[in-house]
């Protein structure tokens, strides 16, 4: 049923109202004429929360399951994932699920870090764990204010005998002009600092390279993370990152001690009426402001062979991964090597689909592709073994995943590449790119700058 409050209210200045409560997120498609920008959905007050943690020493994973309204909390060292499913399953089946045309019926929301991938296979732990944050935290939540872009429709997602407390909530928030003042301006107090020096990228191609020729691997994404101080409020960050950058995956999360700003251009999974479908980035070429050396620029990447090459390495990485879950003979790959453009680059896209085997839901999709391949390279537990070998500090949410599950079945995700963690008055970023055979050093290095040319920068000038 659609929200009855003034229809020219931005996206933006609704969520404003709600991102300073813990556990508050905005999945927003960032105003973009991407084809995937069709709706934004908004949660906040979760009925339950289920957060995973790995120890460093023992490496077993606890995962904690607060449900709010009875204020009870139980801990299990269960798979994360079947804990999650098992909690939204036993919240939900008192309430009816409409299935319709909007995404989010209620259910999941919430990040899967790069880490979590130790819950699934068995790695290495030789890089450092400096950035103290859960690898999942997700909310269960019964209510949602989803925006239709389209019809420029806001609708309410709630359990039927909750909407008019719900609705009169809301109002009052759209009432209280104070609600969205006296919000901090966000400033840089040092300048960015890179985890690895121009010399060291170039050491650790070098290593990469010894690994690619004597047939270890075909290709690795190597990543730097960019790291500075800051102060005040980090939504405010969020959408001048937004407004420059227009990503059809963006997001903004608010938790007690951290919040994450993503402006992803990248879908991971998504799941509708049992059809998956992935579009993994791999290829990438500076935008220029000259639309003629711009339309140039993207020719040359979408006939570079070398991109290409990588592209199709993660095409059929992914197409394995989506295979051990769907139904045989029904992965394919409809689109390969398109060129879809944005503020700061042009990037390879490809498209692979799939039909869900009946005995898979989400979470075991989730499960059976995480991480993403795009990010990690081939062959996949190879790629993360040399990545935690080359990288001196954790990804942590970095090359993970955000998204929702929702309680009707379906699910969308995506690659949290462009995005970036504040904790402790520190914000970070990362960027980084697939390393191949005849990869060049300089071009990969600068590649990796051109990926955050629309981030760091903007945030340097607030």
């Amino acid at each position: 049923m659609p929200l009855h409050f003034s229809q020219s209210l931005l996206p933006s200045e609704v969520f404003s109202l709600l991102e300073n409560q813990s556990w508050a997120m905005w999945l927003d498609s960032c105003d973009s004429d991407h084809i995937d920008s069709q709706f934004d959905i908004m949660v906040w007050q979760p009925v339950a929360t289920v957060v995973a943690e790995i120890c460093n020493i023992s490496k077993q994973t606890t995962t904690t399951i607060s449900h709010v309204k009875e204020n009870s909390t139980t801990q299990s060292n269960d798979d994360p994932l079947t804990l999650l499913e098992q909690t939204q399953q036993n919240i939900f089946e008192k309430y009816q699920i409409n299935q319709g045309d909007l995404p989010f019926y209620g259910g999941s929301l919430g990040y899967f870090s790069y880490d979590l991938g130790r819950c699934f296979e068995t790695l290495p732990s030789q890089a450092v764990q400096d950035i103290n944050m859960p690898e999942m935290a997700v909310g269960i939540y019964n209510q949602a204010i989803i925006y239709h872009r389209k019809e420029k429709t806001y609708y309410l997602i709630c359990p039927e005998q909750e909407r008019s407390v719900i609705t009169n909530q809301i109002n009052n928030l759209l009432r209280d002009t104070k609600t969205s003042a006296n919000k901090q301006a966000f400033t840089l107090n040092t300048s960015w600092q890179t985890n690895i020096s121009k010399q060291d990228y170039h050491d650790k191609f070098d290593r990469i390279q010894q690994y690619l020729l004597s047939g270890d691997c075909y290709q690795i994404n190597l990543t730097q993370r960019f790291s500075a101080a800051y102060q005040g409020n980090e939504f405010l960050a969020y959408l001048a990152l937004r407004e420059k950058n227009q990503a059809p995956f963006s997001a903004f999360m608010r938790f007690d001690n951290r919040a994450i700003l993503s402006v992803s251009p990248e879908r991971f999974l998504k799941l509708n009426d049992n059809k998956v479908e992935s579009k993994p980035i791999k290829g990438t070429q500076v935008r220029s402001s000259d639309p003629r050396q711009d339309k140039t620029n993207a020719e040359k990447l979408l006939n570079s062979e070398k991109d290409r090459a990588e592209n199709l390495m993660i095409v059929d990485l992914l197409r394995n991964d989506i295979s051990r879950v769907c139904q045989a003979g029904t992965v394919k790959v409809p689109k390969l090597f398109e060129i879809e453009s944005f503020p700061a680059v042009h990037h390879l896209v490809s498209t692979v689909e799939g039909t869900l085997s009946e005995q898979y839901g989400a979470h075991d999709l989730l499960r059976a592709a995480f991480p993403g391949g795009s990010i990690t390279g081939a062959p996949k537990i190879r790629a993360m073994e040399i990545i935690d070998e080359l990288e001196p500090q954790r990804r942590s949410i970095y090359c993970g995943s955000i998204g929702y599950i929702s309680a009707c079945g379906n699910m969308d995700t995506s690659i949290t590449i462009r995005t970036l963690v504040c904790i402790e008055k520190n914000i970070h970023c990362w960027a980084g790119g697939g390393i191949v055979a005849d990869s060049q050093v300089d071009s990969e290095y600068q590649e990796s700058l051109d990926k955050v040319n629309k981030i760091l920068p903007i945030l340097a000038q607030l």
